[in-house]
């Protein structure tokens, strides 16, 4: 099949990799424009855009998609069909009118469960126990086109946000192989409208942990807020990230919620909402790497009876 791939990120990489594997043509591939990072302020490619120059493939980084420069290079690529998979843009009716077959979008979502720009995040800080991949054709509507297949995987007690980006990424590229491949036989599904949910594009203060809520419920965001904004909190007037967490029992009770409950050894515990507690176990302090607490507590005076936040 003569295809057209839009993504950006290293989750769209194995998807265009199955593409290839799989023997579509990928005439074009779509990706945002290069960004600056690091202190040297240097542009840098995407993911996806340095594995397309590896293989040879034709790269487009538009500013804006919205102009007819755009639309007349997207409609003359003539794609039987666009994969999107995060590319970072919605998409106007042009774009999606353009291939014979349509644009068809993996999203990491059990849809219509989480749509918007961060539905693995979410799932885990919202408390799911599963969550999954779904391809389907595109709306202009966000998230809305219906459903083609689905995949269904359990979130780990434990995992993280990256950790489990990863897994739906390797899946989602075996299902848009299986989407493509069964293209003719499928009956796409309309969405419940009802059951919808939305995951919005996260910001800084998304991060900022608020100590009045339980153990359980900060745990789930230390481990969902990564790789940004992640969980964080205020020490001696300076930013500390909390990297990683587990709930705790400790016997004291009555205590103000951020309050550091035991500072020894390798545990910091602190009190949280409804007479909870959390055990700190790795933590990154402004300016400086992430470390285990044990060292964290080494290099400072931090005490029971102090207050995070």
């Amino acid at each position: 099949m003569r295809l057209i791939f839009m993504g950006t990120p290293h989750a769209a990489v194995p998807t265009l990799r199955r593409c290839l594997e799989d023997g579509h043509d990928v005439v074009a591939v779509w990706t945002q424009p290069d960004k600056p990072v690091g202190r040297s302020g240097k542009p840098a490619a995407s993911p996806v855009k340095e594995f397309a120059l590896e293989h040879e493939l034709v790269v487009h980084q538009p500013q804006k998609i919205r102009t007819q420069e755009a639309i007349d290079l997207f409609t003359s690529q003539g794609a039987d069909a666009a994969i999107v998979v995060a590319y970072g843009r919605i998409l106007p009716a042009s774009f999606l009118e353009a291939p014979r077959r349509g644009c068809i979008n993996v999203h990491f979502s059990l849809l219509p469960l989480y749509r918007g720009a961060a539905p693995v995040n979410w799932a885990i800080v919202r408390g799911e126990h599963e969550t999954g991949v779904s391809t389907m054709f595109i709306e202009e509507e966000l998230d809305s086109g219906p459903v083609l297949l689905q995949r269904t995987t359990a979130i780990g007690e434990r995992e993280t946000a990256p950790e489990l980006m990863s897994r739906l990424s390797l899946t989602g590229a075996e299902l848009l192989s299986e989407t493509l491949a069964q293209l003719d036989d499928l009956e796409a599904q309309p969405q419940n409208e009802d059951k919808a949910t939305f995951a919005p594009l996260l910001r800084k203060e998304d991060g900022l942990i608020n100590w009045s809520l339980t153990s359980e419920q900060i745990e789930r965001h230390v481990r969902g807020f990564q790789p940004w904004p992640n969980a964080y909190t205020r020490y001696a007037s300076q930013h500390l990230i909390i990297w990683k967490a587990e709930t705790a029992q400790h016997e004291d009770r009555q205590r103000r919620d951020g309050e550091v409950v035991k500072a020894s050894g390798d545990e910091l515990i602190l009190a949280c909402g409804e007479d909870t507690c959390l055990r700190l176990e790795e933590v990154q302090p402004e300016g400086k790497k992430r470390m285990l607490v044990r060292d964290f507590l080494n290099g400072t005076r931090i005490r029971a009876g102090e207050q995070l936040g």
